[in-house]
């Protein structure tokens, strides 16, 4: 539909949130209603050019479209920075958008936001083709409605159709999407409805509703009950509308414009009063038999919620007396991955020395040959440790579940008597820790190697910690525990210690320490804390391993004995920071070692408000444009024989703490934290 669009502006005393925006028109391609965008910068404040709100802002606008399309009903959330210059930023696309249309239009509109909104605060943005909606504030707005400011359009042309039969289609229609908008679908990841109703035989009325899903089902109807509104006072006997606002968007036309199959929408009930006034034509009889059946179902409901607790209490108290017995029937969730005994027995044969990968304080890893041909790792755990059974549950309910190219595969697992294996994809390269940590075998990897390995790993951290349907905290993040395939690729393993978070959960305690020391962020160490954080100090300790071909406990540099932190440090604040490189590394420019050296120092932060999260690491690794914080000093883990600095001390002092260390390359399987 050729339009010309029209956008509507309100001012400060029109809108109910008591601020002035300013609209800004921005490259409007006027083909159809679909495919319009528009920037609107806010009056509520303003920062300075190159200040450490607008980096924040570029950054976390910078990230939107990669993340959106990773989230269930493409809506994002997220917030980066420490307040006064946190930037907290809001995308949703529309509902019927393929991944690569949300993408784009959420780039575009991202871009658009910086180009015109120069200094101001806060902003919205639409997209176009189809619509997307993206915003950032530095204030906290997720889940408050917003159905100001907004921008609209019409066609100018006038429809010439029986009115009063097109007015009763259009309300039927519109009412319905309203509703079934609303309320939102099962998943509440989308409050999205499309739908059409014919006029005349040759004239049908496409209509579209979305709300953010933040926002309450109220909130949702009263922002879009606006827009309907305004197209009845404004707008009425134009063919079509659009009304975008923050939290919602509104559009119908004449021909089909969406890409979805319109959602199953139920006719309208009359309500009660349109009954009593004889409107619904329902008699009395149909009224006895709609109310009894509704009695009916509801006594149904209830006999079953009965029987569902009832059932449930019972369930409890069996699993609290059969732990056993909840092991297997966890698995049962994903019993389609259980593997005969004897199958894998055969492809590793027997378990042969000769079939031997590695070994570790978990148990021992085979290769093997499926009957198909595929070739597999199998790692038989141990006996007789005592870890062995709750992480073997963990790692299978948990890894079954995840799916990234940085992340190794589960294949199966198998449960006989005291026999429990997991049976991996087969990571021909081993663990990185067999080639950074060789003399030999190190030579192998050049500066574009360990890069892609280090953003690889960062990756997989990053749908770990936010783009997967859980958060999971990995626990135990170390050079052994990254495989590496035939193209050097790394693969995130073993999830035996890793730990399930709520969506809106940052922080767990634990009075059992597990991991390796070295790794272990000192919040962890320490208290017992553990989050995300606690994985990105992981993180950083790898890189500064990966770039220094050195472990992270002591080594001898010259006539010192120093640990990997201390020595990164000290060189960093003295400006040698290339002494860290690897001798054997040959780099052609050291512009993207250095911002790689920083990252790893920003990831080791003493403080845990400092250090990032994985979704700013991942940027940083990918955007060299992109301004670093100035990293303060790292948290130190210094070794019992390691020379005393007077001017920096340890973090952890063990004669105070009496924590008993393991100093080979297992993990710690318990310390007890005070």
């Amino acid at each position: 539909m050729n339009c010309m669009l029209c956008f509507i502006f309100h001012k400060a005393m029109e809108m109910q949130m008591g601020f002035r925006a300013l609209l800004i028109l921005v490259s409007i391609w006027l083909i159809n209603i679909g495919v319009s965008r528009a920037t609107i910068c806010y009056d509520t404040g303003n920062f300075t050019t190159n200040s450490t709100y607008e980096k924040n802002r570029n950054l976390i606008l910078s990230s939107l479209a990669s993340n959106v399309t990773l989230h269930e009903g493409f809506f994002y959330t997220a917030s980066i920075g420490e307040e006064p210059e946190k930037v907290y930023a809001l995308v949703n696309c529309r509902g019927d958008s393929s991944a690569e249309e949300c993408a784009s239009c959420v780039s575009d509109a991202a871009k658009d936001i910086v180009k015109t909104c120069l200094n101001q605060k806060e902003a919205v943005a639409w997209g176009g083709s189809p619509q997307c909606i993206v915003r950032y504030s530095n204030r906290l707005f997720f889940g408050k409605m917003a159905k100001d400011p907004m921008a609209g359009g019409s066609s100018e042309s006038n429809m010439s159709l029986n009115m009063t039969q097109f007015d009763q289609t259009w309300k039927s229609l519109m009412n319905r999407l309203l509703r079934e908008a609303a309320a939102g679908s099962n998943n509440s990841t989308r409050k999205f409805a499309v739908g059409e109703e014919n006029v005349t035989e040759f004239v049908k009325i496409y209509g579209l509703m979305q709300c953010t899903p933040d926002i309450s089902e109220t909130d949702c109807k009263d922002c879009l009950g606006p827009s309907l509104g305004f197209y009845e006072s404004h707008y009425h006997g134009k063919p079509g509308c659009l009304i975008m606002r923050p939290s919602c968007m509104y559009i119908w036309e004449l021909n089909p414009f969406y890409n979805a199959s319109p959602i199953s929408i139920s006719p309208s009930v009359p309500s009660p009063l349109d009954i009593a006034k004889g409107k619904g034509h329902i008699t009395s009889r149909t009224i006895i038999i709609i109310t009894s059946s509704a009695l009916v179902i509801a006594i149904a409901l209830v006999a079953f919620a009965c029987v569902f607790v009832i059932q449930r209490r019972k369930t409890k108290k069996e699993i609290i007396s059969k732990q056993d017995t909840e092991d297997v029937d966890e698995i049962d969730n994903v019993e389609s991955l259980q593997i005969n005994f004897d199958t894998i027995r055969a492809a590793t044969n027997d378990f042969s020395d000769d079939n031997k990968l590695g070994q570790g304080g978990f148990g021992v890893v085979y290769k093997g040959r499926l009957p198909g041909g595929q070739d597999i790792a199998v790692k038989r755990l141990s006996k007789d440790s005592g870890q062995g059974e709750a992480e073997f549950k963990n790692e299978v309910l948990l890894v079954a579940k995840l799916q990234h190219k940085n992340l190794v595969r589960l294949l199966g697992f198998c449960l006989r008597g005291n026999e429990r294996l997991l049976i991996y994809e087969l990571v021909l390269n081993s663990s990185l820790d067999n080639f950074i940590f060789d003399p030999i075998k190190r030579q192998i990897l050049d500066w574009e190697t360990r890069y892609k390995i280090i953003r690889g790993i960062a990756r997989g951290l990053l749908y770990l910690h936010e783009d997967s349907r859980f958060r999971v905290v990995h626990r135990d993040l170390k050079a052994n525990n990254i495989l590496l395939d035939t193209d050097m690729v790394p693969k995130i393993s073993d999830f035996g210690m890793a730990k399930l978070f709520e969506m809106d959960q940052t922080q767990g305690d634990t009075s059992r320490v597990v991991g390796t020391f070295g790794y272990m962020a000192p919040e962890y160490l320490m208290h017992g804390q553990f989050s995300v954080k606690s994985d990105v100090f992981s993180f950083g300790v790898l890189v500064l391993e990966i770039i220094s071909g050195q472990k992270n406990r002591s080594f001898r540099n010259e006539e010192q004995v120093q640990d990997l932190l201390t020595y990164a440090w000290r060189n960093w604040k003295e400006g040698t920071a290339l002494n860290l490189i690897d001798p054997t590394l040959r780099v052609g420019s050291s512009s993207e070692v250095m911002r790689c050296i920083h990252i790893g120092l920003l990831c080791v932060q003493e403080n845990v408000s400092n250090r990032p999260k994985m979704a700013s690491v991942v940027l940083m690794l990918t955007s060299c444009s992109l301004s670093l914080p100035v990293p303060s000093k790292p948290a130190f883990f210094m070794q019992p024989d390691s020379e005393k600095d007077d001017t920096e001390s340890p973090m952890l002092d063990h004669s105070q703490n009496h924590v008993q260390l393991s100093w080979n390359e297992a993990s710690i399987t318990e310390l007890e934290a005070r």
